[in-house]
């Protein structure tokens, strides 16, 4: 399609090639009688906002309107409005037939449909995870009329991961709410639900090709320790005031998929989840990453901040505060390190146990249990003569915890007979009493990680199924 456009002389900023799209989906498509004139335009569409620029599209020959033209609106609110009171209606006495009027899609896009109004409408937000659907309601209610709202929470744990969906009625309400809400909440549009993109390898790579082509940066709308990020990729550069936790926000020039961001992060282990988002004032991509712990957080943004892909293309990593206290994450994370290297001291020479004895004679060999999550209290084993209802398996990564360690982990679900290591691997076995004891051990210890060794525990096969000549060894 030739967009030859023309500006009006009433002058003003003309926004460059490069600015068309920022912020995104501030740009509107109009499908217009041949005989509009570019004057009837600005006096229709200026008392939705600032116009920055109109263009006509005409015949490269003989310089007639095709009936075509778009709107350079200074906000992505002003042209949403724009459309909704807009579309459908008449510009002036003499006109038969009604516009057209849709968000026009980003130039950058490979795809040339125009955006549907459901994309538009749902915003991703970042939130305390003491919120609940009412709080976010009654922060985002003060834009709009609010469809629904819904919070992304553990599958197993049922506690809030800190993110969030607000779904308006109309998009201008969700412009207006990405616009005008506190900064903290990082609010962005969010990508359309069940929905693939057919042209993302096309628009993958014409963004790599548009961006390295030496164009400046363009403004962003997350933090400004972000928009820094991108100046500087000195990885001994000290930030002493940036905040750590196991979750990270990723930035690119160019937009990246979720499963491309995935293979990214899992090169570090430990990645809980990873998410895409859509940033309504940028063509960056962006995407937020969560590690079990903040060893694996630390690890990553250390390694992968400045990484080069594809080549070319340095992605910015850095912290996002989720209101955890650093100083007691980093101690936690030195604790466990040492735990660990003491356990596989231990493991490997039972002889040095002598030197996890604190005070000498007081007869505690072991540092307390160190983990994220939260463990019941201690309760006494079950009388070794108590039939077995249940075994389990436990697979220890990268070594076995020590057997009073264990012993103590596994009991606090109650009804524990006895717990053992496998004489030689890294795996052990608890015996239970009850049923419910050993479930609840699986659901709380699977995948979890405690003085720095990563636990696998689940349903043991029946003792018919398993060699005799396995040995069990205290």
């Amino acid at each position: 399609m030739d967009e030859a456009g023309s500006c009006a002389s009433g002058g003003g900023f003309r926004p460059g090639v490069d600015s068309l799209d920022e912020p995104p989906n501030s740009r509107i498509f109009l499908v217009i009688s041949k005989y509009t004139p570019e004057s009837v335009l600005r006096e229709r569409f200026s008392p939705f906002g600032e116009i920055q620029d109109i263009w006509v599209v005409r015949d490269k020959h003989t310089k007639e309107s095709k009936g075509i033209a778009f709107v350079k609106f200074a906000r992505s609110s002003q042209a949403c409005r724009a459309m909704e009171e807009m579309h459908g209606q008449c510009l002036s006495p003499n006109d038969t037939k009604p516009i057209k009027v849709f968000i026009a899609q980003s130039r950058s896009s490979g795809s040339h449909r125009d955006v549907e109004d459901e994309e538009l409408t749902r915003i991703f937000v970042m939130i305390p995870k003491s919120y609940t659907e009412e709080d976010l309601r009654e922060k985002f209610k003060v834009y709009g009329d609010i469809e629904y709202c819904s919070i992304i929470k553990n599958k197993v744990t049922g506690e809030s991961k800190g993110l969030g969906y607000v779904r308006y009625l109309k998009p201008s309400q969700a412009a207006q709410a990405i616009e005008n809400c506190d900064r903290s909440f990082r609010a962005i549009l969010a990508e359309p639900k069940n929905k693939v993109s057919e042209s993302s390898e096309q628009d993958y790579y014409s963004n790599m090709r548009q961006e390295t082509v030496g164009h400046e940066p363009r403004i962003n709308m997350f933090s400004f320790e972000q928009q820094s990020e991108f100046s500087s990729f000195d990885k001994n550069d000290n930030r002493g005031q940036e905040a750590i936790s196991k979750r990270l926000s990723v930035v690119s020039r160019v937009p990246f998929t979720e499963e491309q961001l995935f293979s990214i992060f899992d090169i570090v282990p430990g990645l809980e989840y990873c998410e895409v988002q859509r940033d309504l004032y940028s063509n960056y991509g962006h995407g937020v990453v969560q590690y079990f712990n903040v060893a694996s957080a630390i690890y990553a943004k250390y390694k992968l901040h400045g990484f080069q892909y594809p080549p070319g293309n340095r992605i910015g990593v850095s912290f996002i505060d989720d209101g955890s206290n650093a100083a007691d994450l980093l101690r936690k994370m030195a604790t466990q390190m040492v735990a660990a290297q003491l356990a596989s001291m231990v493991w490997n020479n039972p002889s040095q146990q002598q030197f996890l004895q604190f005070g000498g004679s007081s007869g505690s060999q072991l540092p307390q249990i160190q983990t994220d999550i939260v463990l019941p209290s201690c309760k006494k084993k079950a009388p070794p003569e108590t039939p077995v209802k249940e075994r389990l398996f436990i697979v220890f990564n990268p070594h076995p915890l020590p057997l009073d360690v264990l012993e103590d982990i596994f009991c606090r679900f109650g009804n524990l007979i006895e717990v053992y290591l496998v004489s030689g691997k890294n795996v052990g076995y608890a015996k239970y009493a009850d049923r419910v004891s050993a479930n609840d051990a699986i659901t709380t210890l699977h995948g979890k990680i405690l003085n720095g060794v990563r636990l696998k525990v689940m349903l043991a096969d029946s003792p018919r199924e398993e060699s005799n000549k396995r040995q069990r060894t205290y």
